[in-house]
Formats: C-alpha cells, structure tokens, sequence
C-alpha cells in the first residue's frame, strides 16, 4: 500500500517537474506530453526485461497483449485491466475503470483537460513493454469520464 502512495507521489511530482521547466504554449504542452511518455517508454523497456526474465517466450502479440493486461498492470497498478478488446488486426483497446493515476482528481468532466498528461507516462510505460518484447506500437489514451479510460495500441507490421 505504501509503495502505491509513492508510486503516485511520484508520478505527480514527474509531471510538474516536466510543467514547470518548460513554458506555457500549446507547443509546449505537446513537448512536455512527449518527454513524459519518453520516459515511460525507458521504464516500461526495464520493467518487461525484469518481469520476462524468467518467463517462455510468447506465440503470437495476442499473448503479448494478455501479458501485460494480466502481469504486468498489476504489476505496476495493483489490478489487472478490465477489459481488452481487439480487431484482430492489431489494434487492441486496453480498459480501465478506475485508473489509479486518475483516481485522485475530480470524478467530473472539470479536469478532462488534465488528463493527457496523467496519462503520458502510462502511454509510453506500455509502448516500451511492447517494443522489448518485439512488438512495435502506437500508444494511445483517451478519458471521456474519469476515472476511466482506455488504452488503444496500434500495432505496427514491419
């Protein structure tokens, strides 16, 4: 529980650091969302080598994506997502009803705005995950009523 509230602590402070050493601008913002997500990526790239250390390999991306539903969400989060689903033609939306970084703001629509930038970090956490296990991807999140929201990876054919 304690390392939960650090977790958080954490990836609050994450965010106005990156806010408050940059200026304010609309290209500004999408600068500070993409340096988030780059350092999401990274951790995710640690975390899957440290939790697929002892693991056999997976038989198809469709594995790949229970992975980290399952093992590593709770992991990171302390659940598992609550519910994938996908086209079969890659691209899989990951959804969680009450995503832990989002569950500390307001329940309402009044901080829709805020929410990519809680969301960044996870975008890129799950797009470094994938691209150590062999799966190139696009990260997406959208909220339309928060806590929740949903993940949607692309998956990119080589």
């Amino acid at each position: 529980m304690a390392d939960e509230a650090l977790f958080q602590f954490l990836h609050n402070e994450l965010i106005q650091y990156v806010y408050k050493s940059s200026e304010q601008g609309e290209m500004e913002n999408a600068r500070c969302i993409t340096k988030l997500e780059n350092m999401g990526f990274r951790v995710g790239q640690g975390l899957i080598e440290r939790f697929t250390k002892d693991t056999a390999r997976f038989k198809d991306e469709l594995d790949v994506m229970k992975f980290i539903c399952k093992d590593f969400w709770t992991s990171v989060f302390k659940k598992q997502i609550d519910n994938l689903r996908t086209n079969h033609q890659g691209i899989y939306v990951l959804q969680d009803n009450k995503f832990r970084l989002l569950s500390q703001l307001s329940a309402g629509k009044q901080y829709l705005e805020h929410a990519p930038k809680y969301l960044a970090f996870t975008c890129g956490l799950v797009r470094g995950g994938l691209a150590n296990l062999g799966v190139k991807s696009i990260v997406t999140a959208e909220v339309s009523v928060m806590p929740a929201c949903k993940f949607q990876v692309m998956i990119q054919k080589v």
